[in-house]
């Protein structure tokens, strides 16, 4: 790993003043304002939104656009791009046994071109920032970067007794922390896999690790019944109640899933501050049963935000649709279509999002002084007809738009203009994803 990132180019154009004129603008500030106007971008920061006369170097006509802050994916294994469609419509256990197999043979060189490949699909489906957990985060934070895109990347720490890393995972992780820690773009996490496979030691040696550095653990939990239930069995209690009680759960964590817990274990996660990455298409698709219960976690003031999890067991990475699926399964499995609202569904991959972060400041909304992450739908795509103040917001979640997605800007810089990828080269990543798919295949 190099000893510093800070040498690497950094992705796309700069625009040292850039003006985005004319759209319907979705702020997701602290009013939810929704107008028509502008938003005046500098130095990779929102300088100005609404109305102004100020000249610009580049301009951006987003007439019959919305503009709005980029969609942040809470929960990805982005490299396993190259996987969708490995493992489709198999029972849980036969499902992980397939992709355990093809995952251990992965090189650098496949996962780097995987994220490539990931990033892409990502930045063409308004996203502009991720959250990652796997191994080889390295060869990944080079792809994330050169994309142009926004990584939060979790080296996976577990018992070296269940791992295919080189070397102790512990050790990968605190050194991807040391390498990577001054990229622009990328903020390394720490990732205990999930209590399946990390001991108790595993567990505290990774908080131990991301208190030192500064960072927060992002891991799997109560992903499925049968992983609480084996849990239960072995400690005699269940997977949070444990984590609490061995000082593991801290604030600033995530965990993704979150699927099998009791009305005390919502309640001990927002004690402790562990905000839940939701990934509804995934878990459905896995059949995996249950249904995560968000509107206990609202109520006791849990953090929430949405995932896709990977390609493997999702086959996308569109945060559009996880919203939409987000929102349509607490209606359906509550009964009550009030449950899980659009601006709701809209927060949760947004400025909540960036709150479970403890990025607000920076990410989540379109507001002066925070990044330049931002994306323009173009309503005049068939989905997005008719599109007004009033419902563009509901056309966002419920219309499934991540094909009318024109444009999307990362600290300012352009990773996809007028609906062409332009910070790598696109055609030749898709060759060398489908080169590199075939070997892993094989």
């Amino acid at each position: 790993m190099p000893d510093s990132f800070n040498t690497l180019p950094r992705p796309g154009g700069l625009s040292l003043k850039l003006a985005i004129q004319n759209g319907t603008v979705i702020t997701q500030n602290e009013r939810r304002e929704v107008f028509t106007g502008d938003v005046l971008v500098e130095d990779g920061e929102i300088s100005k939104v609404g109305e102004f006369s100020d000249r610009a170097d580049d301009t951006l006509d987003a007439s019959g656009c919305v503009v709005m802050p980029g969609l942040i994916n809470c929960h990805t294994h982005v490299s396993m791009a190259l996987m969708k469609g490995v493992a489709d419509d198999l029972q849980l256990e036969q499902f992980l046994e397939k992709t355990f197999a093809i995952d251990a043979k992965r090189t650098p060189k496949d996962i780097e071109i995987g994220t490539k490949l990931g990033c892409m699909e990502m930045a063409r489906s308004g996203t502009t920032c991720l959250l990652d957990l796997y191994y080889s985060q390295d060869a990944i934070a080079h792809g994330v970067n050169e994309v142009g895109l926004r990584g939060y990347l979790g080296w996976a720490v577990l018992d070296e007794q269940f791992t295919t890393q080189k070397g102790r995972p512990l050790d990968n992780c605190e050194r991807f922390i040391r390498a990577f820690t001054d990229c622009p773009l990328i903020k390394p996490v720490v990732a205990p896999q999930g209590v399946y496979v990390c001991s108790d030691e595993t567990l505290l040696a990774a908080r131990e690790l991301a208190s030192k550095s500064g960072t927060f653990c992002h891991y799997h939990l109560s992903e499925t019944r049968h992983e609480v239930y084996e849990y239960k069995r072995q400690k005699g209690m269940r997977p949070v109640d444990h984590l609490s009680k061995i000082g593991f759960l801290s604030k600033g964590d995530i965990a993704a899933h979150c699927v099998w817990l009791t009305v005390n274990e919502v309640r001990e996660l927002a004690r402790c501050g562990v905000s839940a990455a939701h990934c509804p298409t995934s878990n459905m698709k896995l059949a995996s049963g249950g249904v995560a219960p968000l509107p206990e976690m609202f109520e006791e003031g849990v953090g929430v935000c949405l995932g896709t999890d990977g390609c493997s067991s999702n086959n996308s990475l569109d945060m559009f649709l996880e919203m939409k699926f987000a929102a349509l399964l607490q209606k359906s499995s509550r009964w009550d279509a009030s449950v899980l609202p659009a601006q709701k569904a809209l927060d949760l991959a947004t400025i909540d999002a960036a709150r479970s972060l403890g990025a607000e400041h920076e990410l989540g909304s379109l507001e002066p002084g925070k990044k330049a992450d931002i994306v323009v739908v173009d309503c005049r795509n068939p989905a997005m007809v008719p599109t007004t103040r009033e419902n563009a917001v509901a056309n966002l979640v419920y219309s499934s738009p991540s094909k009318a997605v024109r444009d999307t800007i990362v600290d300012g810089r352009f990773v996809l203009r007028d609906r062409n990828i332009v910070s790598v080269d696109e055609e030749r990543v898709l060759d060398a994803a489908a080169d590199a798919a075939r070997e892993l295949m094989s």
